[in-house]
């Protein structure tokens, strides 16, 4: 199927509330116009540099999507991030987010909406905070908001998480399921500057497990675009 039946279809098959990012690491302008054609409204990309050329090469069409930082944030490629992504879904630490802050207001952005990254895992190989790393991890957590909710350019919205790569997707359930939680005890807090209201977990191998278990925003790819072709 092309790109728009497989968007489209996708889009049918998951309940409305769920916000689909199709994550367009290594696409080109061509298939993103297809995407945006299909009726997309968000767009997730990895890497600076990448989104840069794909953003200026859209021109007026990219300002139709939404575009979420999906990747991992260096502290330099902060300015060139606040110019183009709409939403930093992998913010991994306090000093992380006080620098997006303190550029923010350079940027022209009055606020910056954010996530919070969970390597659920504890995954040496990916980003994110490690609960392993973090005990008692909850107190961690609340501490790193409440500090987060008194940076005056910020808004905290969510979490996001990837939870472990298996071959079965059910293996992913109980670490979306901790991410849920501690989701829903974040929510309660009710601080200035923090509307938990995204939960950003499930990609095309473990989205429905992730819906199941309480998500609200998939990062889907590969099942939209079909397997990329590397140069």
């Amino acid at each position: 199927m092309s790109i728009k039946e497989n968007y489209q279809k996708i889009r049918r098959e998951i309940p409305e509330h769920v916000t689909l990012v199709v994550a367009a690491k290594t696409r080109t302008k061509e298939e993103i116009l297809e995407l945006i054609a299909a009726g997309a409204a968000d767009i997730g990309e990895n890497y600076v540099q990448e989104a840069q050329q794909v953003y200026s090469a859209l021109g007026n069409e990219a300002k139709k999507l939404r575009w979420h930082m999906i990747g991992h944030l260096q502290t330099n490629k902060i300015n060139k991030v606040l110019s183009i992504f709409d939403v930093i879904q992998t913010v991994d630490s306090y000093k992380k987010a006080q620098a997006i802050d303190k550029r923010a207001e350079a940027a022209g952005r009055n606020i910056v909406p954010v996530y919070i990254e969970i390597n659920i895992g504890s995954e040496f190989s990916k980003e994110g905070i490690k609960p392993e790393e973090h005990k008692p991890f909850e107190e961690y957590m609340l501490k790193l908001v409440e500090d987060m909710s008194k940076l005056k350019h910020l808004r905290v919205e969510g979490l996001m998480t990837m939870g472990p790569r298996s071959g079965n997707p059910e293996d992913s359930r109980p670490y979306f399921r901790q991410t849920r939680n501690l989701f829903d005890m974040l929510k309660e807090l009710h601080l200035p500057n923090v509307n938990m209201k995204t939960l950003s977990m499930g990609m095309s191998n473990s989205y429905k497990i992730a819906i199941e278990e309480g998500s609200n925003m998939v990062r889907l790819g590969t099942i939209v675009f079909g397997e990329r072709k590397y140069c």
